[in-house]
């Protein structure tokens, strides 16, 4: 019977995420009790497992969660299964206390009690299923049994009428969660929106790339990384789902004159294009937490200047519609760099995962300070007046973007044969420029390595360096050079600030 009673607290507890994913196509995505209890994980992770969870799984972090929340929810719905009696509801309780937790969880994160609603509702019909099948359980242990023959009849009959009670609980189950997660997707989804959106022509549009500015070799990163290659990290366990319709971007706080500008006052702007390299503050050293893409969007220091900020105002606090926030120093802002409020990627509309209808684009900081998706609001303050997101768990406020560089090929670890190999990489020092790469192969000198022509500061650089490989085992380094000279060589994790050191590959000639 325990293994019945573990079923039944399994599939109780499935009925209560099925039934508050379809309530919560009416209350919002964000009031479902699987993602409200995912972000507050989220948002309490200590920074050494967060670190440790995009080191170790990268942009599949979310994925990789949601399955091991899903592995501790069967074993604790299991074991309120078997703790589960008709004269001692043990379970009951316990279901109760989860649909409490969730359900304030939710009305923190969404509007007040409707986003209580779906965890409140699905407790409920969690409860009430789990009675019943307990009930049908008790029944059939304690019909007549036969003692030297086969299970009595009525035991048969029970079991079988528990087991169709299961059955037809995880079917309710899962139909209400694939009904939710269908209507809500229909109801909320803006990618077809997305395919019909029609952006407007930049006033300076990148020009063509000259020939040497992708090298083209085989292993190395393209200098303009892909829509569907570049890398995404943030908090956002479902992707919020902005229509143009409804979205909005609120500038105010010190300012002489708060703005607010629809999607229609964008498209009467002109905007612009510019090539601009993003960097994760959680990029390992030779991580692939970077890309580099050609955005069009309208200039910060533009649309700020028509707030008229405060003299003493010196931070500004961006925030994504699902309640993200990021701390750009406002000098930054506008000191000229091409610092954008961005609607298009490399020729299209934003990709819906990447921050669409509109984000920021600010060359020279991580995206922790600076790359607020699906923009709501620019809130003009002080940094000792404000605390965003990573700042509270103690990154640095103020995140630029250290020099570095990453070894594309050949890869570490490996073996190739002796003669000439081509060793390339990229190299990024945004918004001050590369001059250049060095290459050290077993402590040797330092080799200058050739690189791609500069298109703009703001970039990376491809570069190569043509190695006559002896046989035996090597170490290769790297390391770039901004104005001020070499990239540090102190080793660094990413915490509190982005990592230093050269990235480093031992190789096997034959």
């Amino acid at each position: 019977m325990a293994f019945l009673r573990a079923m039944a607290g399994i599939v109780a507890a499935a009925l209560v995420l099925g039934v508050a994913e379809l309530i919560a196509v009416f209350t919002g995505s964000g009031s479902a009790p699987a993602y409200a209890l995912g972000a507050t994980v989220v948002d309490h992770t200590p920074d050494g497992v967060r670190e440790w969870a995009i080191s170790t799984f990268g942009t599949s972090d979310k994925a990789v969660l949601f399955v091991c929340m899903g592995i501790v929810a069967v074993v604790v719905a299991g074991l309120a299964g078997v703790a589960e009696r008709t004269a001692r509801p043990i379970g009951s309780v316990a279901f109760a206390v989860f649909g409490v937790v969730a359900a304030v969880i939710g009305a923190a994160r969404v509007d007040g009690f409707a986003g209580a609603l779906p965890a409140l509702i699905g407790t409920a019909a969690g409860i009430l299923a789990l009675r019943a099948l307990t009930r049908r359980i008790d029944d059939s242990a304690d019909s007549p049994r036969a003692t030297t023959e086969p299970v009595a009849p009525q035991q048969a009959a029970g079991r079988r009428r528990v087991l169709g009670g299961i059955a037809a609980t995880g079917v309710l189950a899962v139909g209400a969660g694939l009904a939710g997660r269908l209507l809500g997707g229909a109801r909320h989804d803006v990618t077809a929106e997305r395919e019909t959106v029609e952006l407007p022509t930049a006033t300076t549009p990148v020009p063509d790339l000259p020939p040497d500015a992708d090298l083209r070799v085989p292993g190395l990163t393209s200098y303009i990384t892909p829509n569907s290659d570049f890398y995404r990290i943030d908090t956002a366990l479902i992707v919020p789902q902005v229509s143009t319709d409804s979205w909005s971007l609120r500038i105010h706080g010190m300012v002489d004159q708060e703005i607010t500008l629809t999607w229609d006052d964008l498209l009467r702007r002109t905007p612009v294009e510019r090539l601009v390299t993003l960097a994760c503050v959680s990029n390992p050293i030779n991580g692939d937490l970077i890309g580099n893409a050609r955005w069009l969007g309208y200039r910060l220091d533009e649309l700020l200047a028509e707030a008229r900020p405060h003299p003493d105002a010196d931070m500004v606090l961006s925030r994504s519609k699902d309640g993200w926030t990021a701390g750009s120093p406002l000098s930054v802002l506008i000191d000229g760099r091409d610092a954008l409020l961005a609607i298009g990627m490399n020729g299209e509309p934003l990709p819906v995962r990447h921050g669409y209808p509109a984000r920021l684009v600010v060359p020279g900081l991580y995206g922790y300070v600076s790359a607020t998706k699906w923009v709501t609001e620019l809130e003009v303050t002080r940094f000792d007046r404000a605390t965003a997101y990573w700042t509270r768990r103690g990154w640095s406020a103020q995140g630029p973007i250290k020099t570095g560089t990453r070894i594309d090929t050949p890869r570490g670890r490996g073996r190739i044969p002796k003669g000439r190999t081509v060793i390339a990489g990229v190299a990024w020092a945004q918004h001050r420029g590369v001059t250049g790469v060095e290459v050290q192969v077993d402590n040797g000198d330092w080799r200058p390595a050739r690189l791609s022509t500069e298109v703009t500061v703001d970039t990376w650089r491809q570069w190569t360096y043509d190695w006559d490989a002896t046989p035996g085992q090597h170490t290769v380094r790297a390391r770039a050079l901004d104005p001020t000279g070499p990239q540090t060589a102190v080793s660094q994790d990413v915490v509190p600030d982005g990592a230093t050191g050269y990235p480093t590959f031992t190789i096997q000639v034959n």
